[in-house]
């Protein structure tokens, strides 16, 4: 893949561009009227929430755009439909209710009118309708369809996310053989993460009067880059100058070995009027994300890592001044990372989101004296940033117990504006989370989230689950997840153990970086003092105790199984690293294993390495004594389905009781709704076996 095909896609785009294509038809898919028993929470209850997705304020500041999307278990599939309400909460309204989902809804025409993106014949297309719903468009049809839109401020012109054409096929090589399906490849990062890389995203401008988009273009034509980055990179990796005169986005310009092994992404500015690229963080190593325009266009704000390589380095907040070129770390001063940004109307300040101490709330930071203040906090994690003016904004939160809502925020004061959960959750009991301070053997404090169930009864006893955080580097905050919902374990009786164990943000940068060529190594013993800790309560029953997690969760439960002295009764590892020489050369992104393991194993000079390689799960399986069930994706290419394999086959020949789950269809996350409630029930069937010996399920 030395010199990737770079197709021609702006021609296609100007072709098809105004033509109306009949939409998708089928179901709409809308809220059930499910109905909980016994006030019981259940993986049937998940299914049912809303999922509300972020708010867009209109210009004039008075609505509020806003999708909720539900699931059919029986049609295996979700639907996203547009609401509006007033901006304190009041009057929501639905828009749509068609079977294909209406995403990355946007205020455009002064708030006359909104653009979304919505299928065609399957493809996800730019439709625009007027602010009441009716008058629905597609203005759009690319090949392949659109991955995201972006309007300029003054709604003339608009940037498109399409793939275009990246690796060379055998057909291109030998046309002789149309149906020859082998890849021919000659370079790393041939796949990554879920996909074949045969294509990646580029930018398109295109011009807009209204009702059709024409002089659509390529701005990185024949280039083979990734604009915005796969596999997580969105819309967020675009901003346009208040002008609407100039563009940034984010881009790694590698490709091949160079792109598995760094993590250097740049900003560049596109001139519009003279089609000129400027890269505006050269020289800066890491990975650099998420551009945002002050709203007086004086200054440019961003999310920068400092070091190559290193995926999970401190998110940095920097600004570059237009007028005097100056760049400044406004958070040099501040031991967190952040996860957004959003500029305050006034341009003197960003707000900005960033897990610490176990929750994440939502901060404040100057431009000019750089001092972070706490704009709202709570037991909740707080997503997503949207200013109406300079003293009020629209976010969502959520926490172990509850998913998200959209809320105002004002001078302190915090007023919840969507109920789309609120009736079925006031229809069920919750589990009570606590948070405990554990002592690790390294003489800290470990802030750790113990889960109860709604029932709890501090004289009966309980067994319980320890939760090994994946990532490594990912917070164990206030998260509520669809699949490893810590609230359901516990509402099936478990109480559940979820510390904050070294390797984790929000509680400084050494906390976070001690993980690095240490694995199996202080967040393990991490994990034992958190187990440990909670086995001294009376109401803990510790000859049952389980030890669940997926990805480095998974490697934590294979690492676990063989150096635990006896302190489990069950494992379950999804998607998990078992053998670390194996995965070395299995994974796609070889910054990750570069960083997080030190090197290759082959290195025998390098001592960081080799302490990692040696704490390889599959090297302890010799002391593998406990019941095991594994999961894992076939199309998972970050970490593939044989390290599943490879465990549960070592269990077997170990003789030791285990099962696995094997979803042909799936990658790193189990995502479609009978797969994830088959996964749920395989799960808790597993678990209630070995860790309830009165379960009727064990019968």
């Amino acid at each position: 893949m030395k010199q990737p095909i770079i197709a021609m896609m702006a021609s296609a785009l100007l072709a098809s561009c105004g033509q109306n294509p009949s939409a998708d038809s089928g179901n709409v898919i809308d809220k059930s009227d499910f109905k909980p028993v016994d006030r019981t929470y259940t993986s049937e209850v998940l299914e049912a929430f809303g999922r509300v997705s972020a708010p867009c304020v209109s210009p004039d500041g008075t609505k509020v755009l806003y999708g909720v999307s539900y699931e059919s278990v029986e049609e295996n599939k979700s639907n996203l439909d547009l609401y509006v309400m007033n901006a304190d909460g009041s009057e929501a309204q639905r828009l749509t209710a068609t079977p294909g989902s209406e995403n990355g809804a946007v205020w455009i025409d002064g708030g006359e009118r909104i653009a979304f993106i919505s299928p065609v014949d399957g493809q996800p297309q730019l439709w625009v309708m007027n602010a009441d719903g009716s008058g629905r468009k597609a203005v759009s049809s690319v090949e392949g369809g659109i991955g995201g839109f972006l309007f300029a401020p003054d709604g003339k012109h608009v940037v498109l996310i399409a793939n275009v054409k990246y690796a060379r096929t055998a057909k291109d090589t030998y046309p002789d053989l149309p149906m020859a399906t082998g890849r021919i490849i000659d370079d790393l990062m041939y796949k990554h993460w879920d996909e074949w890389v045969t294509e990646v995203p580029h930018p398109f401008i295109g011009k807009f009067d209204g009702d059709r988009l024409t002089d659509v273009a390529d701005i990185m034509a024949d280039e083979p880059y990734e604009a915005p980055m796969k596999p997580f990179g969105g819309i967020e990796s675009f901003a346009w100058s208040p002008d609407s005169k100039k563009l940034v986005y984010v881009s790694r310009k590698k490709t091949g070995m160079e792109y598995a092994l760094s993590t250097n992404s740049d900003l560049y500015l596109y001139d519009l009027d003279n089609s000129t690229t400027t890269n505006l963080t050269d020289g800066m190593e890491g990975y650099d994300t998420q551009p945002a325009f002050s709203p007086d266009g004086t200054t440019l704000a961003w999310l920068s890592m400092e070091h190559d390589g290193y995926e999970s380095d401190k998110n940095r907040i920097f600004t570059l001044d237009f007028a005097t070129g100056k760049k400044t770390d406004l958070t040099i001063d501040w031991d967190y990372t952040a996860d957004a940004i959003a500029w305050n109307p006034d341009s003197k300040s960003i707000y900005f989101i960033a897990p610490k101490d176990g929750v994440t709330p939502i901060f404040s930071i100057s431009t000019a004296t750089r001092e972070v203040s706490v704009v709202a906090e709570g037991q909740y994690d707080y997503e997503s940033l949207a200013p109406i003016d300079s003293t009020t904004l629209l976010t969502m939160r959520h926490s172990m117990v509850e998913p998200n809502e959209i809320l105002a925020v004002k001078g302190g004061e915090i007023k919840q504006l969507t109920n789309v959960n609120t009736a079925l959750l006031s229809s069920i009991d919750m589990p009570k989370v606590v948070k405990r301070m554990v002592p690790t053997t390294d003489g800290k404090l470990m802030t750790t989230w113990v889960l109860y169930p709604a029932d709890f009864d501090s004289t009966k006893t309980y067994p319980a689950l320890l939760y090994c955080q994946g990532g490594p580097q990912s917070a164990v905050s206030q998260f509520f997840s669809y699949r490893w919902n810590l609230a359901l374990m516990a509402a099936h009786g478990y109480i559940v153990i979820a510390p904050n164990r070294r390797g984790l943000p929000g509680f400084g940068t050494e906390w976070n970086a001690q993980i690095s060529k240490d694995y199996g190594g202080q967040n393990m013993k991490d994990y034992l003092s958190a187990v440990d800790d909670m086995k001294r309560e009376s109401y803990i029953d510790s000859e049952h105790i389980g030890a669940v997690g997926a990805s480095y969760g998974g490697f934590s439960v294979y690492w676990l199984a063989g150096n635990h002295d006896g302190r489990f009764a069950a494992f379950v590892a999804h998607a998990g690293i078992f053998n670390t020489d194996a995965q070395y050369l299995e994974t796609e992104e070889m910054w990750f294993a570069n960083w997080d393991l030190g090197g290759p194993f082959w290195d025998k000079s390098n001592a960081a390495a080799q302490r990692s390689f040696a704490n390889s799960p599959h090297r302890f399986v010799d002391k593998w004594d406990t019941p095991i069930l594994v999961t894992h994706g076939e199309y998972d290419f970050r970490i593939l389905a044989s390290q599943g394999m490879m465990a549960f086959n070592a269990a077997k020949l170990r003789g030791i009781p285990a099962e696995m789950l094997i979803f042909p269809d799936e990658n790193h996350w189990i995502l479609k709704p009978q797969n994830s409630i088959l996964w749920q029930r395989v799960f808790f069937r597993w678990l209630d076996r070995w860790l309830k010996p009165d379960a009727e399920q064990k019968q």
